[in-house]
């Protein structure tokens, strides 16, 4: 039997995914809250908690519970962080599926971006992130072989880079990026929902470990309905 907190947190949750709590308004008081659902305070407080957690409010001192936009994923421009990193605050509203995960011998624009020998090789890995029961980011990723060896499904499944820190020891430490705004490709439309889409945002990626090596180029390949790129800047 369901806890009555996440009765709550459903309840809530789906009323913001489908628009009934917009974005930037404020949910009642928990007092209010309370008297609604017939419940405690402390069983409110355990919902928002998680609502929270996973993205669908936002908590201010002395002001109350701010809807966030769920249908607009923030990701940092300026940051590095994986995905399972971002979709923890998204709960159960985000899955990875591996479409494919081999090793290659990079043609020679693959070789230029990786700054690989005639003799490397790489992996090339396709996952498609769905939220919201929605496919709307197609990750290519190639890296290299010989400093990432032993991948599989399972670890591109989970996290590759918690793989290579946690297991390789390596440090990842920077990246160069590079957003375009680009038509669809066939291959963008047969793993993503494109219909009526006809443009994808493109964040071309060069991930570097601590020694400066180039180990990732990736092409995150987003619906542009879902997604905003967030930076902080601060003038001097």
């Amino acid at each position: 039997m369901m806890n009555k907190f996440m009765k709550i947190y459903e309840d809530i949750s789906n009323q913001i995914q489908e628009g009934s709590l917009a974005a930037g308004s404020l949910l009642p008081s928990e007092n209010d809250l309370a008297d609604t659902f017939q419940t405690s305070r402390e069983t409110i407080r355990k919902a928002l908690k998680i609502l929270s957690e996973d993205g669908y409010i936002h908590k201010v001192q002395g002001k109350g519970s701010i809807v966030l936009d769920v249908k607009k994923f923030a990701f940092p421009i300026s940051g590095l962080v994986s995905f399972k990193e971002l979709s923890k605050k998204m709960g159960h509203r985000a899955k990875t599926h591996v479409e494919m995960l081999q090793e290659i011998f990079p043609d020679e624009g693959l070789k230029e971006h990786l700054k690989l020998s005639r003799d490397d090789t790489a992996w090339e890995i396709h996952r498609v992130r769905e939220i919201d029961k929605e496919r709307v980011i197609f990750d290519k990723d190639f890296i290299v072989k010989k400093m990432v060896p032993g991948l599989n499904k399972a670890i591109c499944q989970n996290s590759i880079y918690e793989y290579v820190e946690e297991e390789l020891g390596l440090t990842i430490s920077f990246a160069k990026k590079e957003i375009t705004v680009e038509t669809p490709t066939e291959e963008d439309r047969s793993y993503l929902d494109l219909e009526g889409f006809h443009n994808i945002v493109v964040v071309k990626n060069f991930v570097y470990l601590d020694d400066t090596s180039l180990f990732q180029y990736t092409e995150s390949r987003h619906r542009p309905d879902k997604f905003r790129f967030v930076d902080f800047a601060r003038r001097k």
